[in-house]
C-alpha cells in the first residue's frame, strides 16, 4: 500500500514538473526571499554578539554554546515576512493567527510557523492526456491555471498540500468537461469550456480557501490518424458548398433566360434591339467587317419603321 501510494505520489510531483511548452524568457523580476534569511542571520549574529559582548571576561566553550542557543532562540522568535505572504502560526499545535506581512513575533518552542503562504496569482499548467470525447475520440489537452490562495487558514488546515490538489482537480475537471462534447465542438467551445471548467474548480476549491481567477486552453492534440480525415472531410464540405452555390447560379441565370424569352416571345422590336446590340459589341471587340448571320441581317429590315414611334 505504500509503494501505491507512493508512485501516485512521484506520478503527480512529475505531472506537476512537466513542462507544457518552452517557458517564457525570465527578465529577472521574480521575487526573492533573500532579505527574509538575511534578517534571521542579523539577528542571530546580534544576540551572538551581545551575549559575548556581556561575559566576555568569562571567555569558555560553555559561553560561545549559550551565545549560539541566544542567537538560534531570537533569530527563531523575531522574524519578518514579505508584503505578498502570509504565515500560518500554530500554538501547541492549535491555529492560533495569521502573521505577516511585515515584522511578527514567535514563542520559543509554544508556537512555530506552519506555512508560509504565497497570496499571489499563481500560475500552474496542467495537462489531460488522452481524453476522451463524448464520440470516443483521445485528444491531449495542454492548459493553464491562474489561482490564488484567499484564506491562508483553509488553504493550509483543510487540504494537506493545496498546490497539488489544485492541479489534480483541475486534470480531473478539463477531462469531465471534455467528455461532455463531441470533438466537432472541441475547437468552437474553447470559451465555454474555459468557463465550465473555472465553475467546476470553483466549487471544489472552495472550502480550501482558494480561488481561480481563470482556466486557459492553450492546444489541443488531435491524433494524427484523424487529422487527415477531417482534412478530407472538410475538403468535401467546401466542394459540396461550391456545388451547391453553382447549382443556385446555374437557376437563376436560366430563370432570367426564361424571363427575357418570354419578353422576346412578346416584343418582336425587343428582339431586333438585342440582336443589333449584339452585332455592335461583336464589332466593339474585334473590329472591322463582321459576317454575321442572315437572322442578324434582318434586324436592320424596316429600321425606319423600327425608329419611328
Amino acid at each position: 500500500m505504500r509503494n501505491k501510494n507512493r508512485k501516485i505520489e512521484e506520478k503527480a510531483a512529475e505531472g506537476a514538473r512537466k513542462p507544457i511548452a518552452a517557458a517564457p524568457p525570465s527578465r529577472g523580476t521574480k521575487t526573492s526571499r533573500n532579505g527574509v534569511y538575511l534578517f534571521s542571520i542579523a539577528v542571530f549574529l546580534v544576540g551572538f554578539a551581545v551575549v559575548m559582548a556581556l561575559f566576555w571576561s568569562a571567555m569558555s566553550v560553555p559561553l560561545i554554546v549559550v551565545a549560539m542557543a541566544v542567537g538560534f532562540l531570537l533569530a527563531c522568535s523575531i522574524r519578518i515576512a514579505p508584503q505578498w505572504e502570509r504565515v500560518v502560526v500554530l500554538r501547541l499545535g492549535k491555529f492560533h493567527r495569521i502573521a505577516g506581512p511585515g515584522l511578527y513575533f514567535l514563542i520559543p518552542i509554544v508556537e512555530h510557523a506552519a506555512a508560509h503562504v504565497d497570496q499571489r496569482i499563481i500560475t500552474t499548467p496542467f495537462t489531460a492526456e488522452e481524453a476522451l470525447t463524448a464520440d470516443l475520440v483521445p485528444l491531449d489537452i495542454d492548459a493553464v491555471l491562474f489561482w490564488l490562495v484567499w484564506n491562508p487558514k483553509d488553504a493550509c488546515v483543510e487540504v494537506e498540500d493545496y498546490a497539488a490538489a489544485i492541479w489534480w482537480a483541475a486534470q480531473t475537471a478539463l477531462r469531465d468537461a471534455i467528455g461532455r462534447i463531441n470533438l466537432a465542438e472541441v475547437a468552437t467551445r474553447r470559451e465555454q469550456l474555459d468557463c465550465e471548467i473555472k465553475e467546476i474548480l470553483d466549487e471544489k476549491t472552495r472550502s480550501w480557501g482558494i480561488t481561480v481567477v481563470s482556466v486557459e486552453i492553450r492546444d489541443i492534440a488531435i491524433p494524427k490518424e484523424l487529422q487527415d480525415a477531417m482534412s478530407r472531410e472538410a475538403q468535401a464540405e467546401r466542394e459540396r458548398n461550391a456545388r451547391l452555390l453553382l447549382a443556385e447560379i446555374e437557376k437563376d441565370i436560366s430563370e432570367m433566360f426564361v424571363d427575357a424569352a418570354a419578353v422576346y416571345d412578346q416584343n418582336d422590336k425587343a428582339m431586333q434591339l438585342r440582336t443589333m446590340n449584339l452585332i455592335y459589341e461583336s464589332v466593339k471587340e474585334k473590329g472591322g467587317l463582321v459576317i454575321a448571320p442572315s437572322a442578324f441581317g434582318e434586324a436592320f429590315n424596316n429600321i425606319e419603321g423600327f425608329l419611328k414611334p
